[in-house]
């Protein structure tokens, strides 16, 4: 499983023209076609599969649907599968691609009975677009004005039953009035290590690259839990081998790759280390506003929220409070750093993800 990904600065200095233009149709040939397929995610896997019977026992499309947690865990490819599932076309499109009302019913009019239209950042929804989404989810018609001033008139178009994909990675910024109108909502969490070791086996046989046990456990135990990053590193690795290797992903021929590409045993790269050492060094461990911690770093805040605090927090390196961010113990740990005696938010004597497994942070 995989979903789209850009390469950041590393990936380009290690990749050739060949392989970059590659990437594309390797990336989506890299996605499973089928819940089969689908590695991981085992509680929202099962669901779909009760949901998906049902609905063609009672041959009628699938109900409303939204996919939510952090980027790269596969939200585009689940919605891919539930079209095929149901044997269903596949419409893709995002919500701030859908500026005015009238784009929103040029796509709903033009969808057949039983397809599946996907949303990709639901929430970034223009409202007044919103409103109109609401009656063509509920009651699978559209009302469109028609003329102005005292001669305008109303009139409904109605809509072939279709089933509505929503994914999104914000799912507090969903209105209630929409997020109450799908029928089922399921959460995607970060991926368990043996489930991303297969994940890198089969991305590899996709690819043709042979890989060791040990070489793809190398691989999976830096990809933070997702898929994305998984098949990224992958194909990174992948060249690294092919030039100074003898094309075969060893253990050895990953870590020193990933070490080329600044990713650490973690998975950490550079910006979490610069989110973590601004936090530690620049505000004394915190705490600090998102804001400000986005402009000490130059990153965008919805990128720091999005990617890299949920990992950072999964791990047991930062701590959300009421005041701001807040660096923990195990985070000034990892940096090779001292941490304070007492500190607010250093969750000392607590164990993190990796204490806890034995992993040596």
């Amino acid at each position: 499983m995989s979903t789209n990904s850009g390469g950041d600065a590393a990936d380009q200095r290690m990749v050739s023209p060949k392989s970059r233009a590659e990437d594309a149709p390797l990336e989506r040939s890299l996605r499973p076609r089928r819940l089969g397929e689908y590695i991981g995610q085992d509680r929202v896997k099962g669901s779909l599969e009760i949901f998906i019977q049902a609905a063609l026992a009672r041959q009628e499309p699938l109900d409303h649907l939204l996919l939510y947690g952090p980027p790269g865990l596969g939200k585009t490819t689940l919605a891919a599968i539930v079209a095929a599932e149901m044997g269903a076309g596949f419409r893709v499109t995002s919500g701030p691609a859908i500026e005015r009302p009238g784009d929103l019913v040029s796509i709903l009019t033009n969808l057949k009975k039983g397809d599946v239209l996907f949303i990709d950042e639901i929430h970034r929804l223009n409202r007044v677009v919103e409103e109109v989404l609401y009656s063509a989810m509920e009651d699978f018609a559209v009302d469109i004005v028609l003329g102005k001033g005292p001669a305008a008139r109303t009139m409904r178009i109605n809509l072939p039953r279709f089933t509505l994909v929503g994914a999104t990675t914000r799912l507090a910024l969903l209105t209630g009035p929409l997020r109450d109108r799908f029928g089922s909502v399921l959460r995607l969490d970060f991926y368990e290590l043996p489930a991303m070791v297969d994940i890198v086996t089969r991305s590899a046989g996709v690819l043709a690259v042979p890989i060791s046990d040990e070489g793809a456990v190398a691989v999976a135990s830096r990809s933070r839990g997702t898929p994305r990053v998984a098949n990224r590193l992958l194909r990174r690795v992948r060249d690294f081998a092919e030039v100074r290797g003898e094309g075969s992903i060893t253990p050895d021929i990953a870590v020193r790759a990933l070490a080329m590409l600044d990713v650490d045993g973690l998975g950490l790269d550079d910006v979490d280390r610069r989110i973590l050492n601004a936090i530690i060094v620049k505000f004394s461990g915190g705490p600090v506003g998102v804001d400000t911690l986005a402009a000490a770093i130059s990153e965008e805040t919805d990128t720091i929220m999005d990617v890299y605090e949920p990992y950072l927090i999964q791990l047991g390196f930062l701590q959300r409070t009421p005041r701001g961010r807040v660096a923990t113990a195990n985070a000034y740990r990892h940096l090779g750093m001292t941490p304070p005696a007492t500190s607010e938010g250093s969750a000392a004597g607590q164990p993190s993800l990796f204490d806890e497994f034995g992993v040596d942070g």
